[in-house]
């Protein structure tokens, strides 16, 4: 009789035992367990820690609360100004009512992720390609508004959404490549034409200095010839003074000639005196070909060419 006793106490307490490890759940700190008995939803959330349950007659699921990275593939799409590119993002998510994301949606990853690949080919669609490429701020919030309204209901709250790639066509890449390098020749040719425009003015004021000091152009010349002769140069430019070629070519020309006796009105300063042509006025023709060479060259320009040592 008592050996019977024992036995049925040994296997009520196995009994217990089996009954109570079929009963008591654990639930993690990141979690919240939603308990639904006989189908239907029973009492509240269950929070952190150990949970008791009727077994065989409740059924416990467990709703991560953590904030998931679910990255949505990449979508193509025509952009509003009709350029054919490839956009992928990625969701944060998390879920904030536990009893929502499991009775509202039957697979809220599966729901959240096709609502975002939606929104992300809408968001292409309604906006150009500048945007998509240097605003990307205002397309994530205008994505992340996109998602957040329907998945509210599902008791799961968007925490952020980023665009994480634009692909764009080869073709379309070259020609942005040009474009980027053409505005950037326009603008090299603007700052060279303002450094030209900027010298001028900067010359134009040394000009206007050195006209009322003429040592000053005088020490300028040096300058430059000293800086010339520094590099080893076999050749040298020496600039040649216009007065002295005016002064030879006057010597050349001769003493004017007296006005004719019937022009009585004619002042003298006015007529010209002639050119001497031949050699009747020199005895040596040779010695004057460089000086009438160099006069014809201050006649045309004011420059003289360069003398080589």
């Amino acid at each position: 009789m008592v050996q019977e006793v024992v036995g049925a106490l040994i296997g009520a307490g196995c009994v217990g035992l089996v009954y109570l490890a079929a009963a008591v759940r654990i639930v993690k700190q990141y979690e919240r367990g939603v308990v639904f008995r006989l189908g239907r939803l029973a009492g509240e959330v269950r929070a952190p820690g150990m949970a008791v349950i009727i077994p065989f007659v409740d059924r416990l699921y467990k709703v991560n609360m953590q904030i998931v990275t679910l990255p949505i593939p990449a979508q193509e799409g025509i952009t509003r100004d009709n350029v054919t590119v490839r956009v992928d993002a990625v969701v944060y998510f998390k879920v904030v009512d536990a009893a929502n994301a499991v009775v509202a949606v039957e697979d809220y990853r599966f729901a959240v992720s096709q609502m975002a690949q939606t929104s992300l080919r809408s968001i292409i669609g309604k906006s150009d390609l500048d945007d998509l490429l240097s605003n990307r701020e205002k397309l994530n919030q205008g994505l992340e508004l996109m998602i957040d309204s329907p998945a509210i209901g599902w008791g799961v709250q968007i925490d952020r959404v980023e665009i994480k790639d634009v692909s764009l066509p080869d073709a379309m890449k070259r020609s942005m490549a040009r474009q980027a390098e053409a505005d950037r020749d326009r603008r090299a040719r603007i700052i060279n034409a303002d450094a030209e425009l900027q010298a001028s003015r900067k010359l134009a004021e040394a000009a206007q200095q050195m006209e009322h000091t003429p040592a000053a152009l005088q020490l300028r010349l040096l300058q430059t010839v000293t800086a010339v002769a520094a590099e080893k140069n076999s050749t040298l430019v020496l600039p040649f003074p216009v007065e002295l070629l005016r002064f030879l070519e006057k010597a050349q020309q001769g003493p004017p000639a007296p006005p004719p006796a019937g022009a009585p009105g004619r002042a003298p300063e006015q007529t010209a005196a002639p050119a001497v042509e031949g050699p009747e006025e020199f005895e040596d023709d040779s010695a004057l070909t460089p000086v009438r060479s160099a006069a014809d060259a201050v006649s045309s320009r004011p420059a003289v060419p360069a003398v080589e040592e």
